[in-house]
């Protein structure tokens, strides 16, 4: 599992690049497409220049990989299935040898761009909502006056944790509303509504380079944000619409346990998904990450024998 945007901290990828010479091959062949120091970005920041989307993204992508590279390397770590939360599902399709590394960097720059551009900043806002099922929070969502704009639920993350994404003053309408029946919510630090309508725009633009990226078929399974459910062969599509549509996180949970897996792995900056899955698979089941890679070693070492 790799995780998305809001992993990042100031720091990540250093002690990869200290000890592994992949990891620091991986930042360099990103650093030559983006033209920019990236792990200066990573390991020393400004914490807000790393949390710019078009920043965030390439860079949350590149420690996923680096990790991912290093634990190939020195393990005989090899997933059954693949999954990716929103970003994430790029750092998956390289990790299961479907997309180019150099070209997926490209991409999640540009799709960072393109996200920012589709909606003015503060224009937009996001919100975790824990403590209500996906019926009753898209009721809810509902009832917002529609003159305060949009409010969706846009990442399915569990039973009962959603998030929500939309016009800034259907949210905090909706986040104020919710506050009044003690539900608990927690406004996100982003700077734009990601996968809700608002993205359209964002879609539009990126669905052109992504018709024009190609694929290369493989026999890893990758399981899609966009219908929860394994996408073999995968098609470039899943791309265009994920863009401004909900990640079925916890359909593609279901899904990984409907095809056998016991066992869940997040390689990435973060404990998010680690956390998630904990809450949504099975009692029994193991879940594992990569919050530090000596730890990820002795873990992948653990599965591949």
């Amino acid at each position: 599992m790799f995780p998305g945007q809001g992993s990042q901290s100031v720091g990540m990828g250093k002690a990869l690049c200290d000890e592994f010479e992949v990891a620091r091959t991986t930042f360099a062949e990103a650093e030559k497409v983006l033209g920019f120091e990236l792990g200066a970005l990573c390991f020393e920041g400004p914490e807000e220049e790393l949390r710019l989307t078009a920043n965030q993204q390439p860079a949350i992508l590149t420690t996923s990989v680096a990790v991912w590279r290093i634990l190939i390397s020195e393990t005989g770590l090899r997933p059954t299935l693949f999954a990716g939360h929103s970003l994430g599902e790029y750092s998956a399709l390289v990790a299961a040898g479907k997309l180019a590394f150099a070209r997926a960097v490209g991409l999640v720059r540009m799709r960072g761009q393109a996200m920012q551009r589709a909606v003015p900043e503060g224009t937009g806002a996001m919100a975790a909502v824990m403590g209500l099922d996906p019926e009753t929070l898209g009721a809810k969502c509902a009832t917002v006056e529609p003159d305060l704009g949009t409010v969706e639920i846009v990442n399915f993350n569990g039973p009962q944790q959603q998030i929500v994404s939309g016009h800034k003053a259907a949210v905090e309408a909706l986040v104020a509303a919710l506050a009044d029946e003690k539900v608990r919510c927690t406004p996100l630090p982003v700077s734009a509504p990601f996968h809700s309508s608002l993205m359209a725009p964002a879609k539009a633009e990126m669905a052109p380079e992504l018709e024009a990226t190609p694929l290369t078929p493989t026999e890893h399974p990758v399981i899609a944000n966009l219908t929860g459910r394994l996408a073999q062969p995968y098609e470039v599509g899943n791309l265009i619409e994920q863009i401004d549509s909900p990640v079925l996180w916890t359909d593609t949970l279901s899904t990984a346990v409907d095809e056998g897996c016991d066992t869940f792995f997040e390689i990435g900056p973060g404990k998010v998904l680690f956390g998630l899955a904990r809450k949504a698979v099975p009692r029994g089941s193991r879940i594992l990450h990569s919050d530090t890679i000596a730890k990820a070693i002795t873990d992948a070492c653990a599965l591949a024998d």
